[in-house]
């Protein structure tokens, strides 16, 4: 049987304009008379947002206003589990299309809103302001048409015609007189015995924060200045002579580290800081040469950096290896009652709590017996 052949599919294409493309994709567009959503390329086609992030912004996008959009709203309606899903909406919210909002509603309550930008990128453009309103001006009064010249007009029509026009009035009298401007009054002190109502805070103040902070700072930005080379605290001229014989002999074990004797100079305080804090040689080269980049173009610049950021502690001392003791706990021995064989903890052998009560009640007693008698 021949292969069938989808009809519609044929003719849709042969309506598209130009030539089809021989690889790629090939767009249909048949417009939306209903039930459509505008989603714009910059999340459609956003390189930082995941495809998960992305067909959920455009679901939530597609809602209508007060629907739940929270993680398992979201999962109940899609087969995404609530992990995928809580991961998109950390994405929206990092990169500004979706905000947590805190207000406060009348009654006090304190209840969280969850907004969602379609164009993020538009809160950050400052908003023009609203253009003052004026009153319209009246519109001038049309002038009489003139009479066609087809109709012809009777001499009495002109006759009643006035024939001079009534003079202008005084340029001083069409000059609108304003009126007294009101005598400036100070505006009323607030009283500051009632409780003044706390405003709800705004949703969109008119300097927004930033919605995403790289964690990269910019090229542009201002770089901190460079830790100081470390120093001998007791420098010496045997540290010195054995720190520049180091350097000096760098060159032998790794080409690359040939100094000159500029350097040499200028770097002969950090190896004497690590010689003084009995680090061995063969250790401070093996920090200094290992793992070396392609190509060195600065080898000085490597070796102060490595001297400073990888400068080990100095040794402890034998004072500071000291165990500090435990202090010692005491433990109250076990004993038993003489009177119950009841176990109980004391440092002496007797009676336990309830038989020494026992007895000095019964003492108690007897007293009382002798002093009545």
């Amino acid at each position: 049987m021949d292969t069938q052949q989808n009809t519609a599919l044929t003719r849709a294409l042969a309506e598209v304009p130009g030539p089809l493309p021989a690889s790629g994709v090939i767009h249909i567009a048949i417009p939306h008379t209903d039930r459509f959503t505008i989603v714009g390329n910059h999340l459609a086609q956003h390189p930082d947002l995941s495809c998960t992030a992305v067909g959920i912004a455009v679901r939530i996008q597609s809602l209508p206003q007060g629907v739940e959009v929270g993680i398992k709203a979201l999962a109940a309606h899609c087969r995404e589990g609530e992990k995928r899903i809580a991961a998109a909406l950390r994405e929206l919210e990092a990169f500004g299309y979706l905000q947590r909002v805190r207000d406060r509603l009348p009654s006090g309550r304190v209840i969280t809103r969850t907004v969602f930008c379609n164009q993020p990128t538009a809160l950050l453009r400052p908003r023009r302001p609203a253009a003052p309103q004026h009153p319209a001006a009246p519109a001038p009064r049309p002038a009489p048409a003139e009479a066609p010249a087809e109709v012809p007009t009777s001499a009495p029509a002109r006759a009643q015609a006035p024939t001079s026009a009534p003079a202008p009035a005084p340029a001083q009298a069409q000059v609108p007189t304003s009126p007294p401007a009101p005598a400036p009054t100070s505006p009323p002190e607030p009283d500051t015995s009632a409780p003044q109502p706390v405003p709800p805070p705004p949703l969109f103040s008119a300097h927004p924060a930033p919605l995403f902070v790289p964690l990269v700072p910019p090229p542009t930005a201002p770089k901190p200045p460079p830790a100081p080379l470390p120093r001998p605290d007791g420098p010496t001229p045997e540290l010195d002579r054995a720190a520049g014989a180091f350097l000096s002999d760098l060159r032998r074990h790794t080409p690359q580290l040939t100094l000159s004797e500029t350097d040499v100079r200028q770097l002969v305080p950090g190896v004497a800081a690590w010689l003084e804090r009995a680090a061995h040689p063969d250790a401070v080269r093996r920090a200094l040469t290992t793992d070396l980049p392609h190509p060195l173009r600065h080898p000085a610049k490597l070796l102060r950096h490595r001297l400073t950021a990888l400068l080990p502690p100095p040794l402890p001392g034998s004072h500071d290896m000291a165990v500090p003791a435990r202090p010692r706990i005491t433990v109250t021995p076990f004993q038993t009652c003489d009177d119950c064989d009841r176990a109980f903890r004391s440092p002496t052998p007797g009676h336990c709590r309830d038989c020494r009560e026992h007895r000095e009640h019964r003492e108690h007693r007897s007293e009382a017996t002798r002093t009545a008698a």
